[in-house]
């Protein structure tokens, strides 16, 4: 019986220690899913401030007012599609995510969203009833 003497501290500090790791893993997980958030709602402020550009020009490069509402909303413009003449504006943006606990350096949290621009079509011209003798 003396063999096993200290045996149930090295197992309690194991499973204290992995206790720990697992609560910086979930801490982690949840700064990475909060920067996901982040980053969907900058890509659809610039994609939809990109497409508002084309629809109703006003003078600006569709990917500057995207490049400025995705910094307004913590984020990097990475990439926009959104040439004049169309009406649908892709982009693609990045969050950084700095101080994780477990995984070292900087992490980066891509999003894309697309908008288009629906604009009505001219209505159909009603036909006139024709008088029937």
């Amino acid at each position: 019986m003396s063999g096993e003497r200290g045996s149930v501290s090295i197992t309690v500090a194991s499973l204290v220690v992995l206790t720990l790791v697992l609560a910086l893993g979930l801490a982690d997980l949840g700064e990475v899913l909060l920067a996901r958030s982040r980053a969907r709602a900058a890509a659809d402020a610039a994609a939809l401030a990109a497409a508002q550009e084309l629809a109703l020009a006003t003078g600006m490069e569709p990917a500057v007012l995207a490049a400025e509402y995705a910094a307004r909303n913590g984020a990097e413009l990475t990439s926009c599609a959104c040439a004049m003449g169309t009406f649908e504006a892709a982009v693609m943006v990045s969050v950084s995510v700095a101080d994780l606990f477990l995984l070292p350096g900087p992490v980066a949290v891509p999003a894309r969203a697309r908008a288009v621009v629906d604009l009505p079509s001219p209505a159909p011209p009603t036909p006139t009833p024709t008088p029937t003798p």
